[in-house]
């Protein structure tokens, strides 16, 4: 099977990242980046498939020279090669737009499943996966937590509102991963030597047929950032008996939280 990755670097959600002094972007400052959580799934079921029917994995990303980092972390799990698109008129990209960079990547690509995380714990839109699937007109399944693959189709159970569902496509395909589909491997020391030996390209968006013009213009804008507020500490709620407890408590909630 030909096996493609979407793969997004994202500072890591234990480190601390401020506000810029224009209020519209994030200052990352010396925040660790690593691979969108999401996405470590999609690899490793990447692997899993690669090891169950052979073929190849390519991770394929849009980012800054930081994103080798985390493309390397991919291949020392297993990918066999990389794809970053490294170019300015990519910076700063909304999902559209970013979904428009890796479509015409993959479309020069021979591609059975693409495996994309089912949003990137950064901007968490939702977008980019199911974008890529339309602007390649192949079918997607969202938040997978089981799959199956039998006589060129693909059988998942995806995670619905209230429960899952069975959905059966047609190959090639795209799937975003849930928790729930698999636990990552560690990369092991070999991996990690391995890796620094396997085809990273870099490549420009004319190197893929798209200017600045092609992709689109942005459909999201950002108004400003704001922290939220900070949280105020807990309050007892005193009283002599339980139904003293209760009143006052219902009262705290009225005139208070204001919340009944």
């Amino acid at each position: 099977m030909e096996l493609i990755v979407l793969l997004k670097q994202v500072p890591s959600t234990e480190s601390f990242v401020g506000i810029s002094e224009d209020g519209k972007s994030v200052k990352l400052g010396d925040a660790k980046l690593v691979v969108n959580p999401y996405d470590e799934f999609a690899v490793e079921e990447a692997l899993k498939l690669k090891e169950a029917n052979g073929g190849t994995v390519t991770i394929v990303s849009v980012g800054s020279d930081k994103a080798v980092e985390a493309i390397r972390t991919g291949l020392a799990m297993g990918a066999d090669k990389g794809i970053l698109v490294n170019d300015p008129a990519a910076d700063n990209c909304d999902g559209l737009q970013t979904a428009r960079i890796l479509a015409a990547v993959i479309k020069s690509i021979p591609h059975d499943l693409i495996i994309a995380g089912q949003r990137a714990v950064d901007d968490d839109n939702y977008v980019v996966g199911s974008a890529v699937a339309e602007f390649l007109n192949i079918p997607s399944i969202t938040m997978v937590i089981k799959e199956t693959i039998a006589d060129g189709k693909i059988a998942c159970v995806k995670t619905v509102e209230g429960g899952t569902v069975t959905v059966e496509s047609s190959l090639p395909a795209l799937i975003t991963t849930q928790r729930g589909l698999n636990e990552p491997r560690y990369a092991s020391l070999p991996g990690i030597m391995k890796a620094k030996k396997k085809p990273l390209e870099t490549k420009k968006l004319q190197d893929i047929g798209l200017d600045a013009a092609g992709m689109g213009s942005q459909k999201t804008k950002v108004i400003s950032y704001k922290l939220p507020p900070e949280r105020k500490g807990g309050k007892i709620i005193a009283g002599e008996t339980d139904a003293d407890k209760v009143k006052a408590l219902v009262k705290a909630l009225q005139e208070e939280a204001k919340v009944i």
